[in-house]
């Protein structure tokens, strides 16, 4: 990628060399270019919020900013891309969307989110601690700024303003107002899950911001729930996690089992564990921030639960699944089986054939269909 500070080569996370898609966009290099020409003042504490893969505090490193992401693979990316760089350790702040964010900032750069809601969430949390003269720019391409995004930026920090587009890109600008009233933080999202869905009916489930179908359970986990085996016990992965409805209506129906909750978001995670938590489980559980089941033990797990998502940011692609499929087939014991929901047009029973060698239909309607696939 090509910047005012230099040519830093930049790279995703794990590294696929057959992965065409890059590690930054024209949303990126718009915002980078922007900060050099209009000589913005770099000083102070310095927020990256939602760097995709590291691009933008990789090339403000010398500035020693701080990075605030929900993504695990994001993090692990950015990591990889400032030693790459040759950034020494602790020049770049890594923290989450879980942790707490400075007490005071003085340059806020935005790359904005797919979803809204994590936008709305963390806007709130980093609100406190901007100040009149905090600059305040936000980065995304055409197709991911809406009115809706502007009116976050204006409701929450101040009047709000956007560029003229480059390259299908466009910068947002904000002048902070101390003085407005801003509006109660309504994450994380509760509320009680339906009947005929299994041990989970009338459940608890609670959402933070950014994690899929926040307000309400949505029809493929609700289809899920339904189909799922019954009596398993043993090591159960729910992989991929979410809001952990899924785990969790496993535990509530077998307290003998040990569920591993997995996801690369820590907002799911963390909705994961309250959910778990809300709904008085007994029983032993674990979540986890990770890179699926990397770190898992080979012929460890007796049960993997999966609905994989096909879209990284705005770009559809199987190369998630297929790797959630590979992981699982690592780590489930002989016998061990691979449940997996999915829309019907995404044809995972041809990766799960050629994976495991074998693949049945458990249930199927209209839009989707639940796999399983076993470890011979």
């Amino acid at each position: 990628m090509t910047t005012p500070w230099g040519e830093p080569a930049l790279t995703r996370f794990p590294v696929d060399p057959r992965d065409r898609l890059r590690a930054w966009d024209a949303s990126d290099e718009y915002l980078l270019r922007y900060l050099a020409e209009e000589r913005v003042p770099l000083d102070g504490t310095i927020v990256v919020l939602g760097d995709r893969w590291g691009a933008l505090v990789t090339a403000l490193a010398a500035h020693r900013p701080v990075q605030i992401t929900d993504s695990y693979l994001a993090q692990e990316a950015t990591r990889a891309n400032l030693a790459r760089a040759g950034v020494a350790p602790g020049a770049v702040r890594l923290l989450t969307t879980q942790d707490p964010p400075p007490e005071r900032i003085d340059v806020l750069l935005v790359r904005v989110p797919k979803s809204l809601a994590l936008l709305e969430d963390q806007l709130l949390r980093l609100a406190p601690a901007v100040h009149a003269g905090t600059v305040v720019v936000g980065t995304g391409m055409v197709k991911e700024i809406h009115t809706s995004t502007l009116r976050l930026f204006e409701t929450i920090l101040g009047p709000t303003r956007t560029s003229l587009a480059e390259k299908k890109a466009r910068l947002i600008f904000c002048t902070p107002d101390p003085a407005l009233e801003r509006p109660a933080n309504p994450w994380p999202y509760v509320y009680t899950l339906p009947h005929g869905i299994g041990p989970a009916a009338h459940g608890t489930v609670v959402n933070h911001a950014g994690v899929f179908c926040a307000d309400r359970l949505d029809i493929g986990t609700r289809f899920f729930l339904g189909h799922l085996p019954a009596g398993r016990g043993g090591r159960v992965v729910d992989l991929g996690c979410g809001n952990g409805v899924v785990g969790t209506s496993v535990a509530l129906a077998d307290p003998g089992s040990e569920v591993l909750f997995v996801d690369e978001s820590f907002q799911a995670v963390a909705s994961a564990e309250a959910t778990y938590q809300a709904n008085g489980v007994p029983g032993h559980a674990e979540f986890r921030v990770g890179d699926g089941l990397a770190g898992v033990p080979s012929g460890s797990v007796d049960l993997v639960l999966n609905n994989p998502p096909f879209h990284s940011h705005q770009a559809t692609t199987d190369a998630t699944a297929w790797r959630m499929f590979t992981g699982a087939r690592r780590a489930l014991r002989p016998g061990g089986e691979l449940w997996v929901v999915g829309n019907r047009h995404l044809g995972y029973h041809v990766k799960l054939r050629k994976l495991f060698g074998n693949s049945r239909l458990v249930a199927s309607d209209p839009k989707f269909v639940v796999l399983k696939a076993v470890k011979r």
